[in-house]
């Protein structure tokens, strides 16, 4: 079977057919019913069809009905996910610094960062419903696949198990009540983010990314990742945006400058802050204790909070 434009074709039959006899006859509907006898291939032009579209729409319907439903997590009002598409550029340390009653679910089952970050470590207790409690520190609840398993111990594990295992982190942890849950999100735009996403009502997505190109690029696949299953995109986050030098108060954009601006105004979205690149940040990270703890009073920590305001605005807009 060969494949062209009725307009290729119409030309080809004219050329071959110039001294046959046998009238040629074109049409424009599903098929030619008469080729010339030189003609190798019979063309077939295809319409889709009133019987056709139905068969897609039946299919359509078929593979929603496939899909699970969203169920909410018990106690939780609304769920946030902090992803970016690329590994490093600081989603955890941004799901670390939210307000208001709020609980974090380190969803990145192959490399957790959130018991380093909020200093945490030991094995969640069970209620009498057979539930995980949440470890907690700082009144942040928070669960994670590093309570589970030996601190350097790598996780070898295929699609299924990690499937599985984000759903008991998911269905099997007793929240308590909480007014955001904010999920730390893995790198990239895999099995994770789509269960998670399917399983849940996500009530909006913060895309957290460094300013220089090669980060922007995994951030807008991230972005276009979420448009595609339906969840807000509540605006991106421009993390290590500038360093001051902490003797003369130079800046220096290291990683580039406004980049993640930029991709916001391309995806239409707003920026929700920035962070800067702070020799403070770090230290404190490493240490398991936030900077909005350790310096509430800091440019650092403002900026975090400036970032978390602009957060549930973006929520109450939407809900509004």
């Amino acid at each position: 079977m060969a494949h062209c434009s009725y307009s290729k074709f119409s030309h080809l039959l004219k050329l071959t057919t110039a001294n046959l006899n046998k009238p040629t006859v074109l049409r424009t509907g599903r098929d030619i019913q008469y080729a010339p006898q030189r003609c190798k291939y019979f063309i077939r032009f295809h319409k889709t069809s009133g019987p056709e579209r139905s068969l897609q729409e039946r299919q359509k319907q078929h593979m929603a009905r496939g899909l699970p439903k969203q169920k909410p997590i018990a106690g939780v009002k609304q769920v946030i996910v902090v992803a970016s598409g690329k590994g490093g550029v600081g989603k955890s340390t941004t799901a670390g610094k939210q307000s208001k009653t709020v609980g974090i679910l380190d969803a990145d089952v192959y490399g957790p960062s959130i018991p380093k970050l909020m200093s945490l470590k030991g094995n969640p207790e069970l209620t009498d419903n057979n539930l995980m409690r949440p470890l907690m520190n700082f009144g942040i609840p928070c669960m994670s696949m590093g309570f589970l398993v030996e601190d350097v111990a790598p996780i070898v594990w295929r699609g299924l198990m990690v499937m599985s295992a984000i759903e008991k982190l998911l269905r099997q942890v007793d929240w308590g009540l909480l007014d955001y849950l904010v999920i730390d999100m893995p790198p990239g735009t895999g099995d994770v983010q789509l269960s998670i996403t399917q399983n849940v009502p996500i009530a909006g997505a913060v895309i957290v990314s460094t300013p220089q190109d090669i980060a922007l690029l995994d951030a807008r696949r991230g972005a276009e990742m979420f448009r595609k299953v339906n969840v807000p995109v509540l605006g991106i986050v421009q993390n290590m945006s500038v360093f001051q030098c902490p003797k003369c108060n130079h800046q220096t954009h290291i990683f580039g400058a406004d980049g993640a601006r930029a991709l916001a105004d391309t995806l239409g979205v707003q920026v929700l802050g920035d962070i800067p690149l702070h020799l403070s940040i770090r230290e404190m990270s490493d240490r398991g204790q936030p900077v909005v703890v350790s310096s509430p009073d800091s440019p650092e920590a403002e900026a975090y909070r400036k970032v978390a305001t602009a957060v549930v605005q973006r929520l109450e807009e939407l809900s509004g």
